[in-house]
């Protein structure tokens, strides 16, 4: 496995509104060669929580081949929902414990396909809490949020 690319993928979701107008943004950093490609986009109306699990999805489907990824972001929701739920949703049939489908679960079943794509770890930080990258993604999915509001 030391032969796959190493990426930090760095996430954040923003809604103005729950439900809303919502932003979503994903930078990868290559540490290896330097480079950094940063993601945007957004929904009309959505939540807060399909933007973040978007921005998850952009960033880990903006890679061709196989990687070691870091993913670094502020969404306990999608960082728990990643490493601790989704086995017992998926041996479920997409069915939360109390037998009620999962939220968002079309999403979710995209980031499961992609997950398996790759060696993803995950890192929580603190939302605003000074986290450079973190906070760009804030920034710009907070712009991508607002170029949507009516």
């Amino acid at each position: 496995m030391s032969d796959l690319t190493e990426v930090e993928l760095f996430t954040d979701g923003a809604c103005l509104g729950n439900p809303g107008p919502g932003g979503w943004a994903a930078i990868l950093k290559f540490p290896a060669n330097g480079q950094v490609t940063q993601l945007t986009g957004g929904e009309d109306q959505t939540t807060n929580n399909r933007m973040e699990l978007t921005a998850v999805i952009e960033g880990l489907a903006a890679l061709t081949d196989r990687s070691r990824v870091h993913l670094v972001g502020d969404s306990e929701y999608v960082l728990k929902g990643l490493t601790q739920w989704m086995p017992g949703w998926k041996k479920r049939g997409w069915r939360k414990s109390d037998k009620k489908p999962v939220l968002n679960a079309d999403l979710w079943q995209k980031l499961d396909a992609l997950n398996q794509q790759h060696d993803v770890t995950v890192e929580w930080t603190r939302g605003h809490a000074g986290h450079p990258e973190n906070e760009q993604c804030d920034s710009l999915a907070s712009a991508e949020a607002l170029a949507r509001k009516r």
